[in-house]
């Protein structure tokens, strides 16, 4: 029953999210300067042409008007025809999307391997320099942000020894056989290991700028959950059993110690994808977050609908999971 709750409670407050995040880029983006209607139409284009298209748009009704036709359209699946490209904008986003979230899901993997050996070694280390060591690396690491990272990583890896792609989703020159925009993933299943690793190496140095500040992020929390779980007396039972120091840590204290981090992944695991916007548009990556500054630029209205939409509806989604999870990951829930 708590966990039906906890359930009702975030989907409530997820609905009310998107609402208000629909709400508010609709009527936030319109009141922006800039005409979207005069940069589709050539320069001797008369009022007449404007008054049309913007009509067809239906740019001409009033904002309340245009938000209800527009909330009308999505809640049937219909985001709207973008205004550059005249194409739907719904088939543009989803087009993109896999993209963005192979990037997303590869960093998170690294940073979780990186900030969990980090963490590991620096408990299994604590009170030595090896663990000081991995602190200084972790500041480092949080005081750089993704962007930099990524300028450092092109700078090393794509000027100074270039050794890996530096530029792009795929090489252009490859047959891509593939049904889907999920490259990483149908690459695998179709066992076509010359593609992926093609893919993986130009997605290498994107996914590691943005995995590296969450790596930090990750071993300095999971390093105090355990370094606070060691003290606990169940760990304490286990030493006195004569277990060794490894299997105390990854056996009895990890356990414990995973929870908080795991709500930190989830967390933070948005806002890295948020961070693929301008990873994305330094790589020339082909993924959502590219699209998404050239629909800025060109004032795309409907297209920035979609997109900001989506990115909300991924947000709070990862937010729904990650509470489901901890919730019935955690005794005092579970068994309530």
């Amino acid at each position: 029953m708590q966990l039906l709750r906890v359930f009702l409670l975030r989907l409530v407050t997820t609905a009310v999210t998107l609402v208000g995040v629909a709400v508010i880029v609709f009527f936030v983006i319109r009141v922006v300067p800039g005409n979207p209607i005069a940069m589709m139409l050539p320069p001797g284009a008369t009022e007449a042409d404007v008054a049309a298209l913007t009509a067809l748009y239906g740019l001409d009704k009033p904002l309340p008007a245009q938000f209800l036709i527009w909330a009308g359209g999505v809640l049937q699946g219909d985001f709207g025809t973008s205004i550059t490209t005249r194409q739907p904008v719904l088939g543009l986003v989803l087009g993109r999307l896999p993209a963005t979230l192979e990037l997303s899901v590869m960093a998170l993997v690294m940073a979780v391997v990186i900030g969990g050996v980090a963490a590991l070694t620096g408990t299994r280390r604590r009170g030595t320099r090896v663990e000081g060591a991995i602190d200084i690396a972790n500041g480092m690491a949080l005081s750089v942000p993704d962007f930099l990272w990524g300028l450092v990583l092109i700078l090393l890896f794509g000027v100074l020894v270039p050794v890996f792609h530096i530029s792009g989703r795929v090489t252009p020159s490859l047959e891509l056989p593939f049904t889907t925009n999920f490259y990483l993933f149908e690459s695998l299943i179709r066992l076509r290991f010359d593609l992926w690793l093609d893919i993986v190496s130009h997605m290498l140095m994107p996914a590691l700028a943005l995995a590296v500040p969450l790596a930090a992020i990750i071993g300095q929390l999971l390093k105090q959950s355990l370094k606070e779980t060691m003290h606990l007396d169940y760990v304490t039972l286990a030493r006195t059993k004569g277990y060794g120091e490894n299997h105390v840590i990854l056996r009895e204290a990890l356990r414990n110690a995973v929870l908080p981090t795991l709500t930190l992944v989830g967390v933070q695991f948005t806002f890295l994808i948020g961070g693929t916007v301008i990873i994305e548009r330094l790589f020339s990556y082909e993924g959502l977050g590219n699209m998404a500054i050239d629909a800025v630029i060109n004032r795309d209205l409907p297209l920035i609908q979609g997109i900001v939409i989506l990115f909300a509806v991924i947000f709070t989604g990862v937010n729904l999971i990650v509470d489901l999870l901890y919730a019935a990951l955690n005794p005092r829930l579970r068994h309530a």
